[in-house]
């Protein structure tokens, strides 16, 4: 389920926060989890994977089509997120947005929507004291 675009704020507003205080800290976190999490879905996958062919074997041996068609379906599937899984880990030492043309994009319009907040919140603070 996606966020709305308040708890979106809040949690970039919190992000921000903790890269002010800990920078050194934040880069810690920011790659290993999201390492952590890509290296268990392709081990998962990997397992599935193993499972799909267990299927398809036992639908061979039983002579149910069926059977089959599912371990086909199942090893597919798997492998889909193995790749997929495996092509979105980061490398050590590299942080989730680094590199190409479309990160500097993506940045670039962070950093836009970054300075209409701040100018909101500057705004809000000035007219209401």
């Amino acid at each position: 389920m996606p966020l709305s675009e308040h708890e979106q704020r809040m949690l970039e507003q919190m992000e921000r926060a903790l890269y002010a205080e800990d920078p050194k800290f934040a880069t810690a976190l920011e790659g290993s989890g999201l390492r952590t999490y890509t290296r268990r879905r392709v081990y998962q996958a990997v397992v599935g994977f193993l499972v799909g062919i267990a299927l398809l074997m036992a639908g061979m041996v039983a002579q149910q089509i069926w059977i089959s068609v599912v371990g086909f379906l199942v090893m597919l599937g798997c492998a889909v997120l193995a790749v997929t899984g495996w092509r979105k880990a980061p490398k050590p030492g590299e942080q989730r947005a680094a590199g190409g043309r479309q990160a500097r994009q993506r940045r670039s319009m962070m950093d836009r929507i970054e300075a209409r907040w701040q100018r909101r919140r500057d705004e809000q603070q000035g007219g209401g004291h």
